[in-house]
């Protein structure tokens, strides 16, 4: 199940109370302080993780403590420090604090790793507050209680091409044919339901591209299942924008309208990334005259032609993809 939005719950560890002990050795009998120091809580870190793609390992597990440190032990022997816990997200991950919206840190490389909430400080053992006055000290600092936050975790996925285009354009059909993604396909709308990841190796170079589903006219509003995936597409380097040149999914000339009006309804960023336009279906008889009227109607827009289901002209787009990405 791909899950793109989340809310947690993090402590960090409690700082261990400090000890409050005295020497006790043979003929010392009445020996000075020697309470140790409280170890310090655990901390709270996320982590971002190249081998992850969705945030489905929140559905369930929604609360993280990390461990308290030990108290204070006889003969200044200080506590342990409480153990740190790393939680782990994929990359393009973005952090809010719920109660106030601010945004924390957004994970956009592997292994980048942020402080969430800081362990509490262990308190200092008895010996500390010796003086002349009070030499046999009863008072030793509390251990100070960890950072806690409710947070909320969203993700945008990161990708080299977004593939969009209405319900049966093929896009599914298109990313299983030039990648090792393995979408479900089906011969209705909303086959997909989520968006899916798939790697397309050429020249030497591993072009990642997600399939984002669910775009009708309306989604930049809620309609269909658009809204909750259009910021995936805000990441990509560019938009793959693939038409029914059968015409059996309507003009391609006005779902290309449509698909660009909820892109411009949803944030200028996207309706000023750089599109290539892809007729899919060309082997069926009436997309000819479907793609001639189209470029009639948008002569500056860049086109190519494919069957992703036939398998034509799929290295033509391979290498059309590199050139846009790699070539300057």
């Amino acid at each position: 199940m791909f899950i793109d939005e989340a809310a947690i719950y993090v402590r960090a560890g409690r700082g261990g109370a400090g000890g409050k002990h005295f020497l006790r050795e043979k003929y010392k009998p009445y020996g000075g302080p020697a309470g140790g120091d409280g170890g310090d809580g655990g901390s709270v870190y996320l982590e971002a993780d190249a081998g992850l793609n969705s945030l489905t390992d929140f559905r369930f597990k929604k609360e993280f403590i990390a461990q308290d440190g030990q108290n204070g032990m006889r003969n200044k022997m200080a506590g342990r420090d409480g153990q740190n816990i790393a939680i782990k997200v994929p990359r393009g991950t973005i952090i809010q604090n719920a109660a106030t919206g601010r945004t924390l840190i957004d994970l956009t490389k592997a292994g980048q790793r942020f402080l969430l909430a800081r362990g509490g400080r262990g308190g200092g053992g008895n010996y500390h507050f010796a003086t002349s006055r009070n030499q046999s000290p009863r008072y030793a600092q509390p251990g100070l209680p960890g950072e806690e936050y409710t947070l909320e975790l969203k993700l945008k996925l990161i990708a080299d091409l977004g593939l969009v285009g209405l319900p049966n354009a093929g896009k599914s059909t298109l990313l299983k044919a030039l990648t090792n993604a393995k979408p479900k396909i089906g011969a209705y709308p909303f086959t997909t339901l989520s968006p899916n990841l798939g790697v397309l190796p050429v020249r030497r170079k591993k072009l990642v591209i997600a399939d984002i589903p669910g775009l009708i006219a309306g989604a930049a509003d809620g309609a269909g299942l658009g809204a909750e995936f259009l910021r995936h597409i805000e990441r990509t380097k560019f938009i793959v924008h693939l038409l029914d040149a059968s015409g059996f999914s309507g003009d391609p000339a006005q779902n290309y309208r449509i698909i660009n009006k909820e892109l411009r309804a949803y944030s200028a960023k996207l309706a000023r990334k750089k599109q290539l336009v892809v007729f899919n279906k060309i082997d069926i008889p009436q997309s000819a005259e479907n793609i001639a009227n189209f470029r009639q109607e948008f002569p500056e827009l860049e086109t190519l032609s494919i069957s992703a289901a036939a398998a034509r002209n799929l290295d033509g787009l391979k290498n059309k993809l590199y050139n846009l990405l790699y070539a300057h």
